[in-house]
């Protein structure tokens, strides 16, 4: 997807300046408002040909709904010394070691991060995005081989609208906040994407094959509709 550059301003909306961010996208058909949380502001993506004025004039007759939503966001969880992180749907402290060495690892439901403060926060995002690659992976290849398929590469991002996708190559690719999820949800969303390799859609044969791969559909999408937001509150 070709993208022109983000711009992002301080706009009222509701009475209260937030952050608006105005994207261009090619594959866009029409102007779309969501809240991301990432950066606790609006995303208001256009179309090439449409105008800022057209989004910043769908904003104005949504404010309220923005406004609401954004009140609405879990508190974000920065990564830093003493803050609680979530890995497998576990809280773990999260311990600076000033003097150590090894980036970040895990032991005994804490996570201990080496080097200088400024580090922290990018070092503890990479041992989260090496367990998710790590562990994604061997459970992408447990439920291909399952099923007798083949996938190309398991990729690790950081999406803000999907958790996991399946290209048309086979690539599966999936956030890596899902590490930070419990163990259910995790095996429901690589079950789901597995099931891709196979069929490119959601039909009745999808959803036969999905349930042969994992029994927790319900309880995981139930769990993500509650919880998926703090997920993205994290970092």
């Amino acid at each position: 997807m070709k993208l022109e550059a983000q711009t992002t301003e301080m706009l009222p909306v509701a009475g209260v300046l937030t952050a608006v961010a105005f994207r261009r996208s090619a594959r866009a058909r029409k102007i779309s408002l969501r809240i991301d949380p990432k950066f606790d502001g609006i995303l208001v993506t256009l179309p090439m040909r449409v105008s800022r004025q057209a989004g910043l004039a769908l904003l104005r007759q949504h404010e309220e709904w923005a406004a609401e939503r954004l009140a609405a966001l879990p508190r974000p969880v920065r990564f830093a010394a003493g803050a609680e992180v979530p890995v497998g749907g576990v809280p773990h402290l999260v311990v600076p070691v000033p003097g150590g060495r090894g980036g970040a690892w895990i032991e005994a439901g804490q996570i201990f991060v080496a080097g200088e403060p400024e580090f922290l926060a990018r070092r503890l995002t990479d041992c989260l995005k090496r367990m998710a690659r790590q562990n994604l992976t061997a459970l992408a290849a447990e439920k291909a081989g399952l099923a007798n398929l083949k996938m190309r590469a398991v990729r690790i991002k950081d999406t803000r609208t999907r958790w996991g996708s399946c290209a048309p190559d086979g690539t599966l690719a999936f956030c890596w906040r899902l590490v930070c999820a419990p163990a259910f949800v995790q095996d429901y969303v690589v079950a789901h994407e597995v099931a891709h390799l196979r069929h490119m859609n959601h039909g009745h044969q999808f959803w036969a094959l999905t349930a042969t791969l994992t029994p927790h559909r319900d309880k995981a999408n139930d769990w993500l509709n509650g919880n998926g937001l703090e997920l993205l509150r994290l970092g």
